[in-house]
Parts: C-alpha cells; structure tokens; sequence
C-alpha cells in the first residue's frame, strides 16, 4: 500500500500581500494621516508574502554571520560575513526607506507609513531589523550636532544599500549601530568606564579619543555608532565610525560575536575600543539626554518589532486551522479552537493599533512646530506600550504555536523562530523593570505627560461601561502613591490596558473592542489564559476579521 500521500496539510502561507491581508494595519495607515503610502505598502506586502523573500528569511537564520578576526596573512581586519539572503533583505528594506524615509522625505503620516512598512517587512525576518532600525533612531540624536548631521544623514537617508568595508565617504549608504551595555553597568550606563580623551581641547563636534569595553555592539559591521563614554565632565555621547578615511579600522576590535537564543540573522558584537576617534554629540556630561533621542525610536520599534512577530504567529496559526481538520471538522470551525484563535487575534489587533498610534505621535513629534500634546503623550506612551507589548509577545506567540501542535514545534513553520525572537523586544532598550522605573521618572517630572495620556485615553469614556470602570480604577492606582515602585508593573499594565481599550473602541471593530473588554478590563471574565472570551463574544467575526487568506 502506498504510505506517501499527503493528506489534510495546509498549504504553504506565501505569495500573498502580507500588509493587505492584515486589516488592523491596513485601517490603522490611513486613520493615521498615510493613506498616500498604501500603494507602497501593499508593494511590499507582496514582497514580503512571496517565496522568494519567506526563503530569503529561513536562510539568512540557518546560516548566522560569522566573525573574521583576521585575514590569511594575519592582519586585523574586523569583519562579519552575512549569508547572501541577509544582504538581500537589508536591500529592499532600505530601498523602502525603512530605515530613514521620514527623514528623507518628511510629510504628514511619513512615521506611520515607516512603521507600518517595517511591520510587514520584519515578519520576514526580525534579525536584520536591528540595523534598520538603529539607522532610523539615530538621525534625530544626531541633529544635536549640526556638523555631523548634514555630513551624515544624506549617507544614513541612502535608498541604497551598500554593505562594502568601505569608509563611509566612499559608499553610496550608510547604516548605523549603538553601544550602550557595558559588563559591570548593563542598564545602569552611568556606571561606564569607557572613557573619552579630547584631541584639541574638545566640545561638541570636535574629536575625542575614546577607549574601553562594550558588552554589546548591535550591528557590529555598521558604518558608524552612537555610544557613552566618561569625558573631563561627565557621561557624554559620541559618533563613533568604524572606519577611518583612510580606509583603516578605528580602533575597533571584534572580540567576538554573540551566540544569541534567537535574532540569529543579525550579528550582536562585543568589542574592545582603543584610542577610536570619536565626535562629541551634544554637550560633554550630557550623554544620556543625547542619546535618549535614538533610544525613544528605537523603543518605537521595539512595540512595532513585538506587534509583527505577533501578527506573523497569527497569520500562521488561522491559516494552519483554517486548512487542517479533525474529528470531523476544520480546526477554525470547533468553538475552541476558534475561541483561542480569537483571543490570539484580539492581543494582535490591540498590539497593532497601539503601535500606528505611537507612530502617528511620533509624526507630530518629529518636526519643528511639534506638538506639544504629542509630545508629552508620546514620552509616556512609548514606554508605557513598549512595556506592555513586548512582555505580552512571547505568550502570544507560544500560543499560536500549539494551535499547529507538533507542526508548529519544526523549525519549517516558522513558528520557533517566531518563539525564539519574542522575549528579544522586551529586553532590547530597557527590560521590564527598567521601562517601568521610566514610566515613574516620567510620571513623576513631567506632570504633563500623565495629562496626554489620560486625555486620551478618556476619549472613549460613555461608550463601554466595563472600560469606564477601568478608567476610575486607573485613576484610583495612579493616585495611589504609596509603595509606588514595588507596584510599578501593576501600575504600567493598567495604563497599558486602558490606553488599548481607547484605541480599539474608537477605532477597532466591534466585536474586537468588545472581546477586548470582556477579556481584558471586566474583572467578573478577565482571564490571564488565551481562549476564555466568554460565549457572547463574536469569535467567528474576529477570526475571520484576522486570516490572511480567505477560506
């Protein structure tokens, strides 16, 4: 008999729009001021869903950068070799401007055409995202320092992706990275000891020498990078090129490169600085101000990085149950499963629209006449959602994989992958604690941020009593000031929940909205597992509302 028929197998999720069949986000763009980029997205959705690029993902992860210390003859050389497939990721992603368009071209809605561009893009592969994203954030820190801004950004706004170990002055694009953690300091960079020596007397823009140990250097084969090190006045931020005009490394050296649980496609490096030259950006002793600017974008991208790797977990476990059947029934049909695939679903959509919400802060943020509302909201909610997002990814995702049981457990699917990349957002820019002590100082020195918020998270006040009774439990917690620090994380998932509960009731569907209340802020049917919506909500709507291809 034969054995080797394929029976009751979905077929492969692929040659589909991938920004198209994702109807949060594709309401979320225009909603948001950047109806004139769909064209574009729905362009790279069709990239991103096709076999070609799915491959390209699969095999820039199975074969992971390699480090090469020196060359046959023995000289130092510092160089990190990708797999072809990575190459080709890093193209089109910067060929869309992923990584500098709202700089390159900034109108209304550029931040949330970006972000939802690198939604899409990232479900092909998070890892070389990295990169991506450090090239975005570090434009706006990098305009502290005039000088080097105009020499730079147009090199960092590049459509051109331009990978050769060039100095940069011979490239047609540049990308950039970032070295914060040191061993002893991790979050706590005030405790660096890298230090910074000026050449002339220094000042912003003009060199310094700078030598020391960086635990992680994101990106190691950038062009240039954004790091903290001690000056005569204090923690200072500098721009820092990895090589020289000459065409010689900068005092960098790879010590060697991180065998990391997931984001196997991106290198993260661990390097030594000796006598590197770097520039002063901003003012000696203000280092961390400085810097701050690239870490807000890149906190942006860690809730749009954790809202993409959910969404890709989703896609994979509607599609895998809309075409695999048991005892009788497809998977999507038992109220069950459908049940789970609608919680699933509703954590998707709520991490989504938080996301092109922050983005579209970020557009009002981002310019010269900025809005100060925004910005005040802006400065709370990105690390009020980069909390809540990212800790919520790796349980979404877990679940999404046992929708596919055993399928979901080989590495084909995609879906460990998916598993191994989701606690990275949590971790990258401040873990849990750090972001929710953030959330503090904000609330506490910059009184103005917790009015934003509220304003609009009350929005949505007189439309979903199960909402309002947050509202006046939110407001209760943050009045509560005693042992505010030990209740910082019940503190920050409170906001968390109101803020998309706001989000989605005025501008989600119903039936998400509704799911969302019952699940999340009604404390008679709130659950903490997936697949507990209570019976009245319209689980068929949802699931339906979240497949990427049609039945």
């Amino acid at each position: 008999m034969a054995t080797h028929e394929v029976l009751n197998q979905p077929p492969p999720l692929e040659d589909y729009d991938v920004f198209g069949a994702d109807v949060a986000l594709v309401e979320a763009v225009p909603r948001h001021g950047a109806t004139w980029a769909l064209e574009q997205l729905h362009e790279i959705g069709k990239r991103a869903g096709s076999a070609e690029s799915i491959g390209w993902g699969f095999a820039a992860n199975e074969n992971p950068p390699r480090l090469r210390t020196h060359d046959r003859f023995g000289n130092r050389i510092d160089t990190v070799d990708y797999h072809p497939a990575y190459h080709e990721l890093m193209r089109v992603a910067l060929e869309h401007g992923l990584h500098g368009g709202p700089w390159l071209e900034p109108r209304d809605g550029a931040h949330v055409a970006r972000a939802a561009g690198f939604m899409v893009w990232s479900q092909v592969d998070a890892g070389h995202g990295c990169p991506v994203s450090m090239t975005y954030a570090i434009v706006p820190a990098l305009r502290a320092e005039p000088s080097l801004a105009a020499s730079w950004e147009p090199r960092l706004t590049s459509l051109t992706y331009d990978p050769r170990p060039l100095p940069a002055t011979q490239k047609l694009g540049a990308i950039a990275g970032m070295a914060m953690t040191e061993k002893q300091g991790g979050s706590d960079v005030r405790a660096n000891t890298t230090r910074a020596i000026p050449v002339n007397g220094g000042g912003p823009g003009e060199p310094y020498r700078v030598t020391g140990h960086k635990w992680f250097c994101s990106a190691p084969m950038s062009d240039a990078f954004l790091m903290l090190a001690q000056a005569p006045a204090g923690l200072s931020c500098f721009f820092v090129p990895r090589q020289r005009d000459d065409g010689s490394i900068n005092g960098i050296e790879i010590q060697r490169l991180k065998d990391k649980l997931g984001n196997r496609s991106n290198a993260s490096g661990e390097i030594e600085l000796d006598d590197a030259e770097g520039r002063l950006v901003g003012d000696e002793g203000r280092g961390v101000p400085t810097i701050i600017e690239m870490v807000n974008h890149t906190r942006l991208d860690c809730v749009l990085g954790a809202a993409s790797g959910m969404r890709q977990a989703l896609a994979q476990a509607t599609h895998h149950a809309a075409h695999r059947s048991a005892f009788g029934r497809n998977l999507i049909d038992q109220p069950l499963m459908r049940n789970v695939l609608a919680d699933l679903a509703v954590e998707s959509e709520a991490a989504t629209t938080l996301a092109i919400r922050l983005a579209a802060a970020y557009d009002a943020t981002d310019r010269p006449d900025a809005d100060p509302h925004e910005v005040a909201f802006a400065r709370l909610a990105t690390a009020v959602g980069k909390f809540w997002v990212c800790k919520r990814q790796p349980g979404m995702v877990v679940e999404a994989l046992e929708c596919l049981a055993g399928a979901g457990y080989v590495e084909e699917s995609i879906m460990p992958r998916l598993f191994r990349e989701s606690p990275l957002n949590g971790i990258w820019e401040g873990s849990g604690n750090v972001i929710c002590l953030d959330v503090l100082r904000a609330m506490g020195r910059e009184p103005a941020s917790v009015d934003a918020f509220r304003e609009e998270v009350l929005a949505a006040t007189g439309t979903d009593p199960r909402f309002d009774a947050h509202c006046r439990r939110l407001d209760a917690i943050l009045a509560d000031h005693d042992d505010l620090e030990a209740r910082a994380r019940r503190v920050v998932e409170a906001m968390a929940l109101a803020l998309q509960g706001s989000l989605l009731i005025r501008s989600g569907s119903t039936a998400v909205a509704d799911a969302f209340c019952a699940s999340r802020l009604d404390p008679d049917s709130a659950s903490t597992l997936y697949g507990t919506l209570p019976p009245r909500v319209d689980t068929a709507a949802i699931v339906s509302r979240a497949q990427p291809l049609p039945d």
